[in-house]
């Protein structure tokens, strides 16, 4: 499954893949779990823009998560596996002695949105 949201510019969607028997069985699952859309199209137009012309901004934006993880792991204070940066997200860790909702915070009022993870695990998303 993946998520046409994340990185690909469409508001809602996700899409699962698989052979005819593991697709039907994820159907039956979901509409069990009470997942159920009537009269998607607008929402699967918008997806079938995302795979056609979105793609190829995803090389860009992981590139630049790249760039944006090396410069944080300079940045005195904050952990971060450089190996694990293999997407758009950034997830660092920081040192116990710096408050994570401060520090949100002051990130917020610099135009940067990012979340919390656990109580000093953060994460960015460039796209």
């Amino acid at each position: 499954m993946f998520c046409l949201s994340k990185g690909l510019c469409c508001p809602v969607g996700s899409l699962i893949v698989g052979d005819r028997m593991f697709v039907e069985k994820a159907r039956k699952i979901r509409k069990l779990l009470g997942g159920q859309m009537r009269q998607a199209g607008i929402i699967a137009a918008s997806g079938i823009i995302a795979l056609e012309k979105m793609v190829d901004r995803l090389k860009v934006d992981h590139e630049n998560a790249k760039i944006l993880a090396n410069k944080i792991s300079k940045i005195h204070g904050i952990k971060i596996d450089l190996d694990r940066v293999q997407t758009n997200m950034v997830t660092f860790q920081l040192d116990d002695e710096i408050d994570g909702n401060d520090f949100l915070e002051k990130l917020k009022t610099r135009g940067v949105l990012a979340l919390s993870m656990s109580k000093n695990k953060i994460r960015l998303v460039t796209h």
